[in-house]
């Protein structure tokens, strides 16, 4: 096709897309034909010279830009894509089994722009140049974020971060017989557990595949920031953050909900990242009669992940001395289970550690098992 056709199509899209859209705002659903048909009819009337044979897939792109995200349907349908990452008009990757690849999206500005704005509006959220950041969700479960220009130089970001239908097992982290069963163990008998890695390590998949052990009597609550977690468990309550609105009004934090999942009779409380003064409330429910909980934090090592768990407590604006810190982190957490990700995208355990304290009320270690 060439670059001028290429022109035309858009050109010829946009405009049909805009009438359709006018159309669905000044009436009733019910009172629009069907989105096909309706947009069928608007291609005919702006181009009645329009070849048959470029009819139809017009139509279907036109479909997908106003009832989906447009050419990233055909990218997410495939199930091996775990992440798509926009960096500007025409330019996108996605990973496959851990491994980035350039892929052609045929996508400007406002088209980007369009698709993100269909994901958020529904949601009470903004994305323009006053409010350039946005966090969403996706129907699927998908995570979404978007920067906007100026902060993102060359044209408007998107990264879409996908999660397995599917359950994974922890044979697929590279673990042997020993691993595994020393982690089902510490699982089964109500040890509380903290997964480290970087991003995309596979943290929140291996916490999956942890609480697959969970006997299925217990309760489970989970609190995350976006829902990502998807656990194989008949009694478990979800709850999710939410940010404030376009307004600026409504924000639930991940600490407000980590306070309301105590009221809410837990056996097991799944915390899914603690990044910010949530880190306190979880350590005082895990000091409190919470046993076998899990959750994730961002760090490069069993010893800074206890470092990083001490200064996010001190987000809490608690006034708490170090050692006391310590002493909360030490009697609440039992063990660090660290994950990475190599060079050729495999993710694996790396060590399960205990966490041990210092009788001076120095730095937490965390003293490796296996």
């Amino acid at each position: 096709m060439s670059s001028t056709r290429l022109l035309d199509d858009r050109a010829l899209r946009a405009l049909v897309r805009r009438r359709f859209l006018d159309e669905v705002g000044a009436a009733p659903s019910d009172a629009v034909a069907s989105p096909r048909e309706r947009l069928a009819a608007l291609l005919r009337e702006e181009a009645p010279l329009l070849a048959a044979t470029r009819v139809g897939p017009l139509v279907d792109q036109l479909v997908s830009e106003v009832r989906g995200l447009g050419p990233l349907d055909a990218v997410l349908a495939d199930p091996e894509v775990t992440e798509v990452m926009i960096n500007g008009p025409g330019i996108a990757y996605v990973e496959r089994s851990g491994v980035l690849g350039r892929v052609e999206l045929d996508l400007d500005a406002d088209e980007i722009l369009g698709i993100v704005e269909r994901v958020v509006g529904p949601l009470g959220l903004r994305l323009d140049r006053s409010s350039p950041i946005v966090d969403a969700r996706l129907a699927d479960g998908s995570r979404l974020n978007a920067v906007l220009p100026p902060l993102a130089v060359d044209g408007p970001c998107v990264t879409i971060r996908r999660f397995r239908a599917e359950p994974v097992t922890l044979e697929a982290f590279g673990a042997g017989p020993e691993v595994c069963g020393r982690l089902v163990r510490l699982v089964r008998s109500g040890w509380n557990v903290l997964v480290a890695g970087g991003t995309g390590a596979g943290k929140t998949t291996l916490l999956n595949a942890l609480s697959s052990f969970i006997d299925p009597g217990e309760r489970l609550v989970t609190v995350e920031e976006t829902a990502e977690l998807r656990l194989a468990h008949a009694h478990w309550v979800r709850l999710e953050a939410r940010p404030a609105n376009a307004e600026g009004a409504g924000q639930v934090t991940v600490r407000d909900l980590v306070r309301t999942a105590l009221r809410m009779r837990p056996d097991r409380l799944l915390v899914g990242e603690v990044r910010g003064g949530e880190a306190l409330d979880m350590l005082q429910a895990l000091n409190t009669g919470h046993d076998g909980s899990l959750s994730t934090v961002h760090a490069n090592g069993p010893a800074e992940a206890l470092l990083r768990l001490e200064t996010l407590v001190r987000f809490a604006d608690a006034g708490l001395p170090v050692e006391a810190v310590r002493a909360q982190i030490a009697t609440a957490l039992d063990a660090v289970v660290m994950v990475r990700r190599g060079s050729s995208g495999a993710r694996r355990i790396d060590s399960v550690s205990e966490v041990r304290a210092e009788p001076d009320g120095g730095p937490l270690r965390a003293h490796r098992l296996l």
